[in-house]
């Protein structure tokens, strides 16, 4: 089955080269302050008060993931994972960029993998094509669902491995660590920054917040978007002009706070 896709613009042709770091011993705890890692860059002195972990890491993709299996056996192959949307509590939709092979090529052994429910070849973009596969939710999933956290796109995966960037609060960022390393006891912490709190959080409202979360879970975000407004609509159980509007303000709230002199921003 061949589906009209969101061409993603200004697509990479291929993925940057990473300088390959030291392991880095999760054994340690993350600290009070400042944080820390044998091995690790770390940038930005983080400073007193409450804030964000923003790390990047290395990990072993589980071979019981369609993932895993494909990049294991396909070392050679780049797939970027493109975006993330619910279908119910236990499955999701992403759109795959898998590198290389004529469109559709690879449709047929996803399809075949336990953990696929199914899978659309959409087109070719760059050097390589886009695939959307229907799955069941891999733990991550949960553990990011419980912890009321959005996973970060694109995810890079390589000869078997993930890099994959964290973003939270300190005991989020804890809580992933351990979770991941008792998948992948060897994972690699790239790097390491902290940022301050950003300084549009308070200007925001609970309902606003709620909006904006729930908005960037389903994929309203995503590049290419992974759900439309029409159907974020529906998913809140409001109506399109509301939630366009709501929507509206949220964006120009974090517009201003980003122009402001004060900001955190980077």
């Amino acid at each position: 089955m061949t589906l009209e896709p969101h061409r993603p613009e200004g697509f990479p042709k291929a993925l940057p080269r990473r300088r390959r770091p030291s392991d880095a011993s999760l054994d340690e705890k993350v600290p009070g302050s400042p944080v820390s890692f044998p091995g690790v860059r770390s940038s930005d002195a983080e400073p007193t008060g409450p804030g964000l972990l923003i790390a990047t890491l290395r990990v072993r993709v589980p071979r019981d993931l369609w993932t895993g299996q494909f990049s294991g056996k396909h070392p050679t192959v780049r797939l970027e994972v493109l975006n993330r949307t619910d279908l119910s509590a236990d499955t999701s939709v992403s759109d795959y960029w898998i590198a290389g092979k004529p469109p559709g090529v690879w449709a047929n052994e996803i399809g075949s993998y336990s953990d696929v429910l199914r899978v659309d070849s959409l087109a070719e973009v760059a050097d390589g094509c886009l695939y959307r596969v229907r799955y069941k939710n891999p733990p991550v999933v949960y553990q990011y669902r419980r912890l009321g956290l959005p996973l970060q796109f694109p995810l890079r995966i390589y000869a078997g491995t993930l890099t994959w960037e964290v973003i939270g609060r300190r005991s989020d960022f804890q809580e992933i660590l351990g979770f991941v390393k008792r998948r992948d006891p060897d994972l690699q912490i790239l790097s390491v920054r902290h940022r301050g709190l950003r300084t549009h959080l308070p200007f925001l409202t609970p309902a606003q917040q709620q909006l904006l979360a729930d908005a960037m879970s389903a994929g309203y975000f995503a590049v290419p978007r992974g759900i439309t407004l029409t159907a974020l609509a529906r998913r809140l159980g409001r109506s399109k002009s509301a939630v366009s509007e709501a929507l509206a303000i949220v964006e120009k709230k974090l517009l201003e706070s980003t122009l402001r002199p004060t900001s955190l921003l980077p």
